[in-house]
């Protein structure tokens, strides 16, 4: 991957921080910083060293969703709807986590306004967790454009009254933080200084535990959803199988009976 110039990538300790990187812009997302995002995303699914991703923004937002500037302007290649909606899963090409089929847990550490597009980012993030400074909007019907797949997901996520609510009032209606909480947006509501230590200190609890179990655990969860019981459990059991022939399986007993903290390899 090259050096990103719109978002900060840091890997440390196994924990990859995507931070989204055009503070002027309230880190609106411009076709430069879509692609780069993305490209971090590929990152962390490829790389063996990445076994957790905190996914934040710079400066006081999180990010503002699109940049009506490019919109107005022609600045984002036009997506080829034919190919996305002809796809075998059907599923979107966007530069989001279960888009991209990201197997491992990501974090969603929001600092500040997400509005529109970023408003995946949160809703498709396993853990998302909120300053007291975050707010939600979706301003797509204020400003003339259909919200889609913004608001398709987060019908998944939250009631959809609310849901509702939020997508026909367009930029009148401001979801809180505590808000967010409340109807199951974000798992928890920290002060605003405390942010990205809890959101690291989630990732480092993430850690203790076997890497491939909880792949496959996410995997199992997000797979199943809307089926009927007995299949989203064969997907499950298919998950199982997979890590019961792992070295990391054999240890995690090994390591309990010995009374020690496991040796996790991912393997």
């Amino acid at each position: 991957m090259s050096e990103p110039t719109t978002i900060l990538f840091d890997v440390r300790d196994r924990v990859a921080t995507i931070t989204l990187n055009r503070p002027e812009r309230k880190n609106a997302m411009n076709q430069t910083l879509k692609d780069e995002l993305r490209a971090c995303w590929q990152r962390v699914k490829a790389d063996p060293d990445i076994w957790v991703a905190i996914v934040t923004g710079a400066g006081d937002a999180f990010s503002s969703g699109a940049d009506v500037e490019s919109l107005a302007t022609g600045g984002f290649t036009k997506p080829d709807r034919w190919r996305e909606l002809s796809m075998i899963d059907g599923i979107i090409d966007l530069p989001t986590p279960r888009r991209m089929r990201v197997h491992k847990p990501v974090i969603a550490a929001v600092n500040g306004v997400v509005a529109g597009f970023s408003l995946d980012l949160v809703s498709e993030a396993d853990i998302p967790i909120a300053s007291e400074k975050a707010y939600f909007v979706d301003p797509h019907v204020s400003i003339g454009y259909v919200s889609s797949h913004e608001m398709v997901n987060m019908a998944r996520r939250v009631p959809v009254a609310v849901c509702l609510r939020m997508a026909l009032l367009g930029s009148r209606e401001r979801m809180t933080a505590q808000r967010a909480y409340e109807v199951g947006l974000v798992t928890e509501v920290v002060p605003h200084d405390t942010l990205m230590d809890r959101a690291r200190e989630l990732a480092a609890m993430l850690l203790t535990n076997s890497p491939l179990a909880v792949w496959g655990t996410k995997m199992a969860i997000l797979q199943g959803l809307g089926l009927p019981i007995p299949q989203a459990e064969e997907i499950a059991a298919g998950y199982l199988e997979i890590v019961e022939q792992s070295d990391d399986h054999k240890e995690g007993p090994r390591s309990f009976v010995e009374k020690r903290k496991p040796n996790w390899q991912g393997r």
